[in-house]
This record gives C-alpha cells, structure tokens and sequence, in this order.
C-alpha cells in the first residue's frame, strides 16, 4: 500500500501540490489525472523518493520513505516512463535484465527470467537480440514494463507509458497493462492526461487541478456522482454541456428549455435564483427516432447548425449565449480545463440512425433526473447523492475483487 500524508510541494514560489491524503490500496490501480501542470507528475515522483515533499509523509506499507531506506524502498517499485528509459547501447534482454544484477543471478537463471518476462509481456522472443532503435515503440514500452517488473516488485508507478504512441497502438498497450495488472495483482499507480486511459485502467482515479486533490472515486463514481464542475466537466467525452439556470418559481429557465423544479431539483436548489445546470451529451433522445415518447420528460426544440456522423453515434451541435451571471465561473472553469474560450455551444449524442441534419429544428425529449445542479460561487454538486456514491464506490470494490480473483484462477490454470 502506497500512503501520502498531507503531503505538499513547491518549487520557488510556485506550489505544485497542496497538502494531499491519497491512498493506493493493495492490488489496485489509482489513476491521476488532470490538466498540464495539475500536479501529478510530482506526486508520482514524490512517491518514488525522486523528490522530497516540504511537509507530510510517503509511506509504503506503513514504512515510510526517508533518506535511509530510500534505497531498499525502491528496489521494490518498478518505474516506467514516458520514453520507456530504455539503455540505447544495450539489447532488449540486456535491458531487461539490467535492473537485477544486483540480486546476482546466474547467467542460467537470468536468461530464463527475461525469456518468462518476453511471453508474459507479449514480447517476440527473437526481438530480445535486439537494440532499442530497432524496435517499434509499442515493443520498447514492452521492454520497458518488463525491466520493471523483472524484480517482482511490490509496485508499479507509470508516468503517462503511453503518451508517444499513436492511437490504435495505445489501444492495445492499454489492454496489456490491464491484462498484466490483474494477472499479477501488484499496486499501480499511474499518470495520465487521457481520460480514456483512466476510466478504462483505474480501478479508483484521483483527479487533480492546479496542485488540488478534486476527488477520489471510481470511473463510474466520477461520472455519474462528480463532486464539483471541475470534476463534472473533465470526465466524460465529450465533456458535460453547461448552461445558466434561472429560477423563477417553479421553473428553471435554461437557455434553450424550461424545465419544471421537481423535488430533488428543488431540494438541490435551495433559496438560489441562480444556478449552473449540467447536462451528459448522452441525455437527449431524439422524438422522431423513439417509438414511445415517455411522458415524464420534457421536449426540447433546438436549432441544429451542424452535425457529426462517426457510425455509432451522431453528434449535433447548438450554439447559446452564456448568461452574465455565471459567464465568469465557466470562463475559468474552461481554463483549468485547457480550454480554448471559443464561443459556447451544446453537444448532443443521438443515436446513429437519426436523421438530424445541419440546419434542421430538432425535437429532443430530455428527463429531467438527468440533469445536474452546481453552486456558481462554490462549484459543488448541488445534485451529487452521497448514498447512490457510496453504493457505485461499493459496487466497484466488489468488481474489483472478482477481477483478481479471476486472473488468479486464469494464472492456476495456465501454470498447472
């Protein structure tokens, strides 16, 4: 278990992490992710000894990290980088192996442990001759997690593995540190600006902002149950629409509808006249495409100025003037996401097979349980449901377990 303790660090008069609690339990995958200069980076390397924090502890199961066990602690966790790190004068094997010369194997028991480490990571056995120039850069990162992992660490600490890949090969690297991850059950820790990345590899993610600690759940938590706008408005691709709310007794004016205040929107609300409303791009449903119109819901009628049809989804576009009143807050807000201010407008994920098209009124049909309240001052989810959390927190520690339990069996089967 990787521990931090009101841990912070600056750099001149910059801080680059706030006072910070984080723990990445035993056999799982704590992801961080944010923004450039968020913080990340830094609390993976303040985890590696690589730097010492101003304040606060790092421990690893319970013993912490201090100038005089920095050594032996770190023999057991194994590091990977951006650019794979590897030696550019050694050959893959050698690169290997290199991280183990310390534990005086023999020459016999080293070859056979690089070989074990080529098929576990996929790697082609007559590539290991090889130097790392001569090797696809899927193939280095490969040699990479294999060095660390060759001393059966308790540990794995990533920093963004996979950012100088191309799309389709980050894909597959992607399932293969998933796939290794399970089978063998080590602590991971690991960093990325990719959002893909963390909701599909972590098993808990920690989003970060401006040196911040944001929030700590599982993928789904994040999702459906973020704790503030930074949160709600960095996960989820494409991002979560924004607009300004109006109370005006018991309806809530969004640029584009009206939607009635039911209990839970009332009860989110307050005595506020002014709200930010959140709303998924997957929460619309075309009228025309549905085969009964629920009657729970409301209709809304947009002026579509453009369209994007990728296959399986269909993109429409719905450009609005963002209120005075919250102006400010989602101008910074779009900053800390690295934004680039360009002028508002609404995503909405149909169906495929809608017809929709550029210049067309389109008829949408919207629940309003679907939508989410934020505080314009505070920027809390006004609308998060601490019982509904605690059960997607519960529900992901139970998946999490079969997961490990069913890599083990696979891992029994394969060995016997």
């Amino acid at each position: 278990m990787l521990e931090l303790t009101g841990v912070s660090k600056s750099f001149g008069d910059t801080a680059a992490l706030h006072p910070t609690d984080l723990v990445a339990e035993s056999a799982e995958t704590t992801v961080l992710i944010g923004p450039s200069g968020c913080g990340k980076s830094t609390l993976l390397r303040l985890m590696l000894g690589l730097i010492r924090p101003d304040a606060g502890n790092v421990s690893i199961d319970g013993t912490m990290l201090a100038e005089q066990n920095l050594e032996s602690l770190r023999h057991r966790i194994g590091y990977v980088i951006q650019d794979g790190g590897l030696f550019p004068h050694l050959k893959a094997a050698e690169n290997v192996s290199i991280l183990a010369r310390h534990l005086e194997w023999s020459a016999e028991r080293t070859t056979s442990r690089v070989h074990e480490l080529a098929e576990l990571t996929h790697f082609p056995v007559d590539g290991l001759d090889r130097y790392p120039a001569q090797l696809s850069g899927g193939q280095r990162q490969r040699v990479a997690i294999g060095r660390a992992i060759v001393r059966e660490p308790a540990a794995f600490l990533f920093d963004e593995p996979l950012s100088n890949l191309d799309a389709k090969l980050r894909g597959q690297m992607r399932t293969e540190i998933a796939r290794l991850q399970r089978s063998l059950g080590i602590t991971t820790v690991y960093v990325t600006h990719d959002q893909t990345e963390a909701m599909t590899l972590g098993d808990r993610v920690a989003v970060l902002r401006r040196g911040e600690l944001q929030q700590v759940a599982s993928p789904r938590g994040l999702y459906e149950q973020p704790a503030n706008l930074f949160v709600a408005g960095f996960i989820g691709s494409p991002p979560m629409n924004f607009l300004n709310g109006a109370v005006e007794g018991d309806t809530l004016r969004l640029p584009m509808m009206d939607v009635p205040i039911d209990d839970r929107l009332r009860a989110a609300i307050g005595d506020r006249s002014t709200v930010i409303v959140g709303v998924r791009p997957d929460a619309f449903q075309d009228v025309d495409a549905m085969e009964n119109e629920p009657s729970d819901g409301v209709r809304v009628s947009v002026e579509v100025e453009m369209t994007e049809w990728l296959g399986e989804v269909l993109y429409a576009y719905v450009p609005f003037e963002t209120d005075e009143a919250v102006r400010e807050t989602l101008s910074q807000l779009d900053k800390d996401l690295d934004g680039e201010s360009l002028r508002t407008e609404m995503v909405i994920a149909l169906d495929a097979n809608s017809l929709i098209t550029g210049g067309d009124t389109a008829n949408l049909w919207l629940s309003p349980d679907s939508l989410y309240v934020f505080d314009p001052e505070t920027s809390v989810n006004l609308t998060r449901d601490e019982s509904r959390a605690e059960k997607l927190e519960e529900q992901g520690r139970t998946q999490r377990q079969r997961a490990l339990e069913r890599a083990k069996e696979r891992e029994a089967k394969a060995t016997a």
